[in-house]
């Protein structure tokens, strides 16, 4: 007799079973018209984040290495790219670093214009995050205000530099060219009605209970991460974590602006403390704004730049400068062999460092929540990316 084999059974995971099981979700990339490409590769357990991981890279278009094909007149507008949001801001780094390369003086009216528009700018960059990261958790209503206050914005930005959103307007040495007249009028104006509306982000977005709920004791990032990660900005505030340029190594006109610079902290960490610091920051943003225009008002009439020679080549040497960006630390290193070229140039992007402590901030909380702590890190793919 032949022998029989034993039956074979299977077992079929089914109800708790089946729950156990880690699951791989993709968040993303999604479109550009969001913050940018950005994915995010989740393990889950049921509807809880047990790892995350941020993958980066699609929006990446070699911009160190671009540098080193551009002259200096033309790196700015590669400078001006990778964070859209903060354009002007962008340019400025890379001349402040070419200027400290070739011991260059900029005239006292540019100092002060520079500063101005870095506020300005400052003010459209945050606009933009208070108004989409309602939108994130539900809220349409505060995009529509935050739209209409960067239209008057934009078009003073506008009229002084020729862009919308790539500015193009600083150059080393100084500017572009002079102010239009009356400009500075129009400016005070903008400046004042956006201030006057800004109560709605306190009432409509700070006082909606669902937000709130949606947002306190969620994300929190310690100050030790913070730390850890590199993180900088209104993230970093938010966490207690008391630093920022403008105050603590001042640049441009910031030193003449102590008395009205006001570095916003919180020591929460969570995504609510994110927005508030970030609402905060908006409102002495405009003041700085102000303070820039009474001083201008009062300056002598004086050039706004450097004649340079037709080829601008910095001399051998090495040197790093950083600025406070909207969304953080924003540093170039700038390696020249004296040419016309940079040998290297370096970008420190502020979103790049800062993303990264999600790795951090996702594990352990639900996936529902995932979007507000996503938002709530206030970063533009591109300045990931670079």
């Amino acid at each position: 007799m032949t022998p029989q084999t034993p039956p074979q059974t299977t077992t079929v995971g089914i109800g708790g079973g089946a729950e156990a099981t880690d699951m791989v979700l993709n968040i993303g990339p999604q479109h550009p018209s969001t913050h940018g490409v950005l994915r995010l590769k989740l393990v889950l357990d049921g509807e809880r984040i047990q790892h995350a991981e941020p993958v980066i890279g699609y929006m990446h278009r070699g911009a160190e290495k671009l540098f080193e094909a551009r002259d200096y007149r033309q790196i700015v507008m590669l400078a001006n790219r990778h964070d859209w949001l903060s354009a002007f801001s962008n340019e400025l780094g890379v001349v402040m670093a070419v200027e400290r390369m070739l011991g260059m003086e900029v005239p006292e009216r540019a100092v002060w214009t520079r500063t101005l528009l870095a506020e300005l700018n400052r003010v459209l960059n945050h606009l933009m995050f208070l108004g989409s990261y309602p939108l994130e958790l539900g809220g349409i209503t505060p995009v529509f205000h935050a739209f209409r206050e960067r239209e008057e914005l934009q078009h003073v930005m506008e009229e002084v530099s020729g862009g919308r959103m790539h500015y193009m307007f600083n150059r080393v040495g100084g500017l572009k060219e002079d102010l239009p007249a009356g400009w500075l009028g129009r400016v005070r104006d903008a400046v004042a009605s956006v201030r006057s509306r800004m109560d709605v982000y306190h009432d409509l977005v700070l006082g909606n209970e669902i937000f709130r709920g949606r947002t306190r004791n969620i994300g929190v990032l310690s100050a030790g991460a913070v730390h850890a990660y590199g993180v900088s900005g209104p993230i970093a505030r938010a966490s207690g974590v008391d630093f920022d340029l403008r105050r603590d190594e001042p640049y441009l006109a910031y030193g003449e602006l102590q008395d009205t610079l006001k570095v916003v902290t919180r020591t929460e960490g969570d995504c609510l403390a994110r927005f508030e610091c970030l609402l905060e920051q908006t409102h002495n943003a405009l003041d700085l704004a102000d303070a820039c225009l009474t001083r201008m008002a009062g300056l002598p009439p004086g050039p706004v730049n450097q004649r340079l020679p037709k080829v601008l080549k910095a001399p051998e040497g090495h040197t790093y400068a950083w600025t406070e960006n909207p969304l953080g630390i924003n540093g170039y290193y700038l390696v020249s062999k004296g040419e016309k070229t940079p040998y290297r140039l370096k970008l420190r992007s502020a979103s790049f460092n800062n993303i990264q402590a999600l790795a951090e901030l996702l594990p352990g909380t639900l996936v529902a929540d995932m979007v507000a702590i996503l938002g709530s890190l206030f970063f533009v793919v591109g300045d990931i990316d670079k």
